[in-house]
């Protein structure tokens, strides 16, 4: 029997191999099986049992170093950082009133504004597309920390009729509902689980291929007008998507 037989397979993907190690040890600490102020196993305890070379095993625990949950100490070993933990505060609602609510402690900053003909990308084709959009690009941030990137397009000619500040103090769907003379007739959500890339990864300040949740919503009104269309990427650390089923 050869006991240095790994135990774990690495998935054959485009993905390099130490962050699919990342993704795997981060999730033992997130799940508890590696707990808070333990000692994780040494560099060759993971290598005989992922069946990677030293460095791989290095830049992986190197990763989740640079997220702040673990420490390496020479002579010592590596050890599950203690830090207090909120649990999934961001809960992803799937009824329209909660969508109006905005989040507790939570701020917007608006990083791009401009006029567009039309969004790249329409996830929900369930309405006709205005002339043109008012285009905004916004973080969500909460303790210092950005939790949400977002796309929102906004008819152009109803965005003029907001206040300047609905733009950093309103969720995107408070915006539609608030939208003068508009009756939503038809809004739709779709919620896809990925990881994140680089681009990605910056803006929330995550690890590649950090797991994220893509957020798609589509607002109609009255008649039959696309008037808001919004694409959300968040941290997949602090949300969760309640349903209720009865």
């Amino acid at each position: 029997m050869d006991t240095h037989r790994p135990t774990i397979q690495l998935g054959r993907s485009a993905v390099a191999r130490y962050i699919q190690l990342a993704t795997l040890f981060r999730r033992r600490i997130e799940s508890g099986v590696w707990a808070s102020g333990s000692q994780i196993p040494t560099i060759d305890e993971l290598v005989v049992e992922c069946g990677v070379a030293r460095a791989t095993v290095r830049q992986a625990l190197g990763l989740l170093e640079e997220e702040g949950l673990i420490a390496r100490h020479r002579a010592k070993g590596t050890f599950v950082l203690e830090r207090p933990r909120e649990g999934f505060w961001c809960e992803v609602t799937t009824d329209w009133n909660g969508l109006l609510i905005s989040r507790a402690d939570a701020t917007i900053k608006v990083i791009g504004d401009r006029i567009v003909e039309a969004p790249p990308h329409v996830p929900h084709p369930i309405g006709e597309l205005c002339p043109s959009y008012r285009h905004l690009r916004r973080q969500h941030w909460r303790n210092n920390q950005p939790f949400l990137i977002a796309d929102v397009y906004i008819d152009a000619a109803l965005a003029k009729k907001l206040p300047k500040a609905a733009f950093t103090t309103q969720t995107a769907m408070r915006m539609a509902a608030n939208l003068p003379g508009v009756e939503v007739t038809d809004a739709r959500q779709t919620l896809t689980v990925g990881g994140a890339d680089m681009e990605t990864a910056e803006a929330l300040e995550v690890a590649i291929n950090a797991p994220i949740a893509h957020v798609h919503r589509s607002v109609v009104d009255q008649n039959k007008r696309l008037v808001l269309i919004a694409s959300g990427i968040y941290r997949g650390d602090v949300i969760k998507v309640d349903v209720k089923l009865k």
